[in-house]
């Protein structure tokens, strides 16, 4: 768990490729797609716990998720961005709507069959 002040740096192993370091933090404005990204990364890892959503301060410039941004939506209306600077925790949401548990299997099961594809592949 995080606390108020720590600080989140890149460099560490991936939540959704095993065995990857990723360059970057990725972060995202809107709770709903914090929370997939909560989910999955707990369901990747064989959790059953729904993960955290922390509200974050970015320390220096960010940028746009590629992985996201006009490749599967146009623009970039997930609010998704990453960052090579610090990220400080400044706060947790607390009261976040989840998915269920067969909405989470279906997704998961799709990111195993982009694998499987060669197509999870994440510009990192």
């Amino acid at each position: 768990l995080l606390k108020l002040g720590d600080e989140l740096i890149p460099g560490f192993g991936s939540n959704f490729q095993q065995g990857r370091v990723s360059n970057n933090i990725y972060f995202t404005a809107r709770v709903d797609t914090a929370a997939w990204g909560a989910e999955l990364a707990t369901a990747l890892e064989g959790s059953d716990d729904r993960g955290h959503i922390y509200i974050v301060e970015p320390l220096g410039c960010f940028e746009d998720d590629p992985n996201v941004t006009n490749k599967r939506f146009s623009g970039n209306p997930t609010e998704s961005y990453r960052t090579r600077e610090p990220l400080r925790v400044i706060g947790e949401v607390q009261d976040w709507e989840g998915h269920s548990p067969d909405v989470i299997r279906r997704m998961l099961e799709h990111l195993a069959q982009l694998r499987e594809q060669g197509l999870d592949v994440i510009e990192d």
